[in-house]
């Protein structure tokens, strides 16, 4: 069984037992003496044991496996504070009111992404190294290659663009030729219209919520509305300075805020223009704020599922004459090189 496969494993644990752990609390039939037998520690036992060596199991990395095994459990103790009877409850209030504690974990999750944020930003600009590798090597250092240390990737970046993208510059990424992408059909302006749009809806629909259902609610909801405020501000500087580009014999696709495409230039079958309408597609993968995406790339082996990419850049044939020029120079040194 492959590593991936393997690694979805505790979640689809989690998933399993929730449904039937909480199909047995919610029934009154002989499964569970009519009520009388909805004791907490039936679920307790799968949530805060056997999950947690599941994660350890299933996951070779120990510090992964750790925190894998932390977050399921809190998704656990969510889960049972709904499908476990309030009378049946002894064990599960306190743990219950340890939401305060992972509040706390999440709190210092951001700061340690800010924090990392500073100190990779001061790297680079010492350095000038690529931005990315400078906030990605401190990270994949100390929780390896997994998706909690691509999500506090992820966050690093957010937090680069919206507190210092003025110290990072587009020279500064690994590459020979850098195309960009945020003129394209307004694409910058249209992100700026949406920032613009969140920050005046914001406190109309926190006086709403605070009045209509609950100050809680509303707190909540205006906090989730700030992230995404964030996410905004950073994904519009980061359009303008996170190029696609050129790196040797591969092409980085770097588009907004999100993880890098690495697509070797011995993969691509064919690339042309695109005037036509892309649909989502698990094959398909699509680079494009407004539009249409105008250049099309066939792979030769598929990328995980993806068998198609799909971007919007400023100048199309550009960008195609460029990728098709490297190519050709690639494919001529390996013809020398092997002969």
């Amino acid at each position: 069984m492959s590593s991936s496969i393997k690694s979805k494993i505790p979640f689809l644990f989690l998933v399993c037992i929730s449904i039937g752990w909480g199909f047995y609390y919610q029934s009154n039939s002989k499964l569970n003496d009519y009520g009388s037998a909805n004791f907490e520690w039936l679920f307790l036992l799968d949530a805060l044991i056997m999950l947690p060596i599941i994660c350890f199991m299933c996951v070779k990395d120990k510090k992964q496996a750790l925190l894998k095994s932390i977050i399921l459990m809190c998704m656990a103790v969510f889960v049972g504070s709904y499908i476990i009877p309030e009378q049946s409850k002894l064990i599960w209030h306190y743990l219950e009111s340890g939401r305060y504690f992972v509040l706390a974990i999440i709190l210092l999750f951001e700061l340690g992404a800010i924090l990392t944020v500073i100190l990779s930003i001061k790297a680079a600009i010492s350095k000038r190294e690529d931005p990315d590798l400078s906030i990605e090597k401190p990270i994949k250092q100390y929780l390896g290659e997994g998706a909690v240390a691509k999500l506090l990737s992820f966050e690093a970046r957010m937090w680069t663009y919206a507190l210092f993208s003025k110290r990072v510059e587009s020279e500064s990424f690994s590459g020979e030729q850098h195309f960009t992408y945020h003129k394209k059909d307004g694409a910058q302006s249209n992100l700026l219209g949406f920032v613009f749009l969140i920050a005046f809806e914001m406190p109309i629909m926190h006086l709403f919520l605070h009045f209509i259902w609950s100050p809680f609610a509303a707190n909540m909801v205006t906090l989730l509305t700030v992230f995404s405020l964030l996410f905004f501000i950073a994904e519009y500087r980061a359009v303008a300075r996170r190029p696609v580009s050129l790196v040797g014999n591969k092409l980085f696709i770097r588009y907004g805020l999100y993880q890098p495409l690495v697509i070797p230039l011995s993969n691509i079958a064919t690339i042309h223009q695109n005037i036509e309408f892309v649909k989502r597609s698990r094959f398909v993968k699509r680079y494009n704020y407004s539009g249409f995406p105008n250049v099309a790339i066939e792979l030769i082996k598929p990328v995980g599922k993806v068998k198609s990419v799909f971007l919007g850049v400023d100048s199309a044939e550009q960008f195609i004459s460029a990728v098709l020029a490297e190519a050709s120079r690639y494919n001529k040194a390996l013809q020398r090189t092997s002969s």
